[in-house]
């Protein structure tokens, strides 16, 4: 029987404990804009339970990201080695900050994302710009920054956007050693606490089985451990985040449940049409096309504005944006004719880009649109402890992460109306 209650509990259902300081953060107004923006965006039209929020996540991402910061740097689980390469572990008052930081790093790493998550972000941002540089511009504004101050010891906010972002975001920050660990805890792509998080919730929401693994599990036999490269030898660079040899199944269930749910929830194909039927809605109704990127600007907007105009668009014919809304309201989303087929890679490596200019030319262009999205979403490497205290990189040790699928999408969709017309000989 375990001797904390921390460690048989839920992160879903988990309720968090916050000090003042950290309330205030929680009590602010980006925070607070987050209980109104959906996680998976308009997903619940298709799995009914997926209304859930960023609000949630955050705070589940908060709660792994310290049982994660708590087992890494535990003195039992850390070799004189990476003791010695990374001072912070030995120095209680730096532990105490960095763990601080890392908390409202996971907190707000979200705060950035426009109304419905990602569901138009590509298309509807200036160039340059996406849902981190945002969350960076919040982080680091005025009333942030008061928090920030106010909390003991003062945060850096340049501390809080390193972990919240990450470096493949940040290009302009330098990252020592223990902030590109610390940030990797909270978005790295393997285990990172954001994608363990929304695997189990949006798993949980939505009602399916697929995002579900063993994170007790994993989480307890995490490590900080020398990077190595493919052949096992000593990388010069960065100590990474990895596990010992115990843990490599459940690391390997959720490697494969992030596959199942983008196969099976994320890129669903009614939910991926309406993705594309809200983001042409709002390049219709929104001033210039594009959403605001000032911090006081973006925080106005929320799911609920949105929904709001698309449910008034939907009803009035004049409305910017009708149709695109009428389709979403009463659920007249373009039907999809094509999807990806691996037989027919064998013939055509590109059948999405073939078929659609095709029945473009039959149907109209107004009738039918491409959904496509390049393979992606492999395994990622990381080190792993053998029993013999040897460190090797998973794809030596695993089998199992060399047959995860990667993840592709190349739809073709058209107008209900055009469905047998499509589907006939030309």
């Amino acid at each position: 029987m375990p001797k904390h209650s921390h460690e048989i509990r839920d992160p879903i259902h988990v309720f968090v404990r916050l000090d003042s300081t950290e309330r205030d953060v929680l009590n602010s107004a980006p925070f607070q804009r987050l209980r109104h923006i959906h996680q998976l965006a308009l997903t619940y039209l298709v799995y009914p339970g997926a209304t859930h929020r960023r609000f949630e996540h955050s705070l589940g991402v908060m709660e792994l990201a310290s049982r994660i910061f708590d087992v890494v740097t535990n003195p039992a689980n850390i070799s004189e080695e990476i003791s010695n390469r990374l001072d912070e572990i030995s120095q209680p008052a730096k532990l105490q900050y960095w763990r601080r930081v890392l908390r409202m790093a996971a907190l707000c790493h979200d705060m950035g994302h426009l109304p419905f998550s990602h569901a138009a972000e590509k298309e509807l941002l200036p160039n340059g710009w996406d849902h981190e540089r945002i969350t960076r511009s919040i982080i680091d504004s005025e009333e942030m920054r008061s928090i920030w101050n106010g909390m003991t010891p003062p945060l850096r906010s340049a501390d809080v956007i390193k972990l919240a972002i990450g470096p493949t975001k940040t290009d302009d920050l330098e990252f020592s050693e223990w902030e590109a660990i610390l940030g990797e805890i909270i978005v790295g792509d393997a285990f990172g606490a954001d994608r363990m998080d929304y695997l189990l919730r949006d798993s949980h929401h939505a009602g399916v089985a697929y995002g579900r693994f063993d994170h007790y599990r994993l989480i307890d036999t995490l490590r900080i451990l020398p990077a190595k490269d493919i052949a096992g030898e000593e990388q010069v660079g960065t100590p990474a985040l990895g596990l010992q040899e115990g843990g490599q199944q459940s690391a390997e269930a959720l490697l494969f449940a992030r596959y199942f749910m983008y196969s099976q929830v994320y890129f669903h194909p009614v939910r991926r049409i309406y993705d594309i039927h809200l983001m042409e809605f709002l390049k219709e109704s929104l001033d210039g096309g594009t959403f605001a990127t000032d911090p006081v600007d973006h925080l106005r907007l929320t799911d609920n504005e949105v929904t709001a105009a698309f449910v008034e668009a939907a009803g009035n014919k004049n409305a910017r944006g009708h149709i695109h809304a009428s389709r979403i309201v009463q659920r007249r989303h373009f039907r999809r004719v094509y999807g990806r087929n691996p037989v027919d890679l064998e013939r055509n490596l590109e059948p999405g880009r073939a078929i659609y200019p095709a029945l473009c030319g039959v149907l109209g262009a107004e009738n039918v649109r491409h959904d496509r999205r390049r393979p992606g979403g492999g395994s990622p490497d990381f080190p792993i402890l053998l029993h013999n205290d040897e460190v090797v990189p998973a794809t030596l040790a695993s089998e199992a992460l060399g047959q995860i699928p990667a993840v592709s999408v190349d739809n073709v969709f058209v107008e209900p109306s055009k469905q047998r017309e499509a589907r006939s000989p030309w």
